[in-house]
């Protein structure tokens, strides 16, 4: 009680929750946005936008005690958003040619609206705007950077595929591509980079610094999407598919980090499965956060 009252005298607020907001959406998918604004929050703080796996939410995403966003914003004072994914299942439509294009009204245009939303309304720093996720979120994040580019400093995904290879034959929303899923979706470099390229045709702007995390023994989304996403992001920037540096036992014990680039990095865990945990540590370094 006495401490209680301590903190109240000096000004410390003890009351950041997550919050439902509404935001200015003019895209087809009316994906919900909860945002966490920090007690402490920095003064034009950076921003991560968080995105679920399947089977989950924004809100549940928030309270899992595996990922470690809300305690990186408590010490750290930066802004995070949860977007839900409206779909049944909880996945994210990264299979509808709405949501593989700029402007095509799908879950990728719903959180782009969300991060201008969080510049606007909350006045995050547009240069410094950061995108993570795992297994479906892992997939959104990489279709963020190929839709979005330009508002996107850095990507952490974890355990994703690359953009596009989920991609419906009948232009269905949210469906599952076992090809993908199961390793059969390989391609040329170049192959690869041209689908990114195909989703914001005539951008030649910046792109997001992109970190690739997968497990060797994942189940789920098979390792092999793991070269295909290094192939596809090598090509966009021009990198060799030879890493310039490599880290044995880094971030941690049986991973290894490739530096293919100032833009791309790869995380390869060995005998981890669906999905590598977050690792706030080295995502927040990769943000400089």
């Amino acid at each position: 009680m006495i401490v209680s009252s301590v903190l109240a005298f000096a000004g410390v607020a003890l009351g950041a929750t997550l919050t439902k907001v509404d935001y200015p959406n003019n895209a087809t998918s009316k994906a919900p946005m909860h945002i966490y604004v920090p007690d402490n929050v920095k003064t034009k703080p950076p921003l991560v936008v968080v995105i679920h796996s399947c089977q989950s939410s924004g809100e549940q995403y928030f309270r899992n005690s595996k990922i470690p966003w809300k305690q990186g914003s408590d010490k750290k004072g930066y802004i995070t958003i949860w977007p839900s994914s409206p779909n049944s299942g909880g996945c994210w439509d990264v299979s509808s040619t709405r949501s593989l294009k700029n402007g095509g009204g799908g879950d990728s245009q719903a959180i782009s609206n969300m991060i201008l939303h969080g510049i606007n309304k909350y006045g995050a720093d547009p240069e410094r705007v950061y995108v993570t996720g795992g297994s479906s979120g892992g997939m959104m994040s990489n279709v963020l950077a190929s839709t979005y580019p330009y508002l996107i400093k850095a990507v952490s995904l974890y355990s994703g595929v690359p953009a596009g290879c989920f991609v419906s034959s009948s232009g269905g929303v949210a469906q599952w591509n076992n090809s993908c899923s199961g390793g059969q979706s390989r391609a040329t470099p170049e192959a690869w980079g041209n689908v990114v390229r195909n989703m914001y045709p005539g951008y030649n702007g910046p792109r997001p610094k992109m970190q690739i995390w997968h497990g060797s023994a994942d189940g789920t989304l098979a390792p092999q999407n793991y070269q295909e996403t290094i192939k596809q992001w090598t090509n966009v920037f021009g990198y060799s598919q030879t890493p310039q540096s490599s880290i044995k036992n880094y971030p941690e014990r049986n991973y290894q980090t490739d530096n293919y680039g100032e833009l791309l990095q790869g995380i390869y865990a060995t005998g981890v499965g669906h999905s590598v945990p977050s690792n706030l540590t080295a995502s927040e370094e990769w943000f400089g956060l």
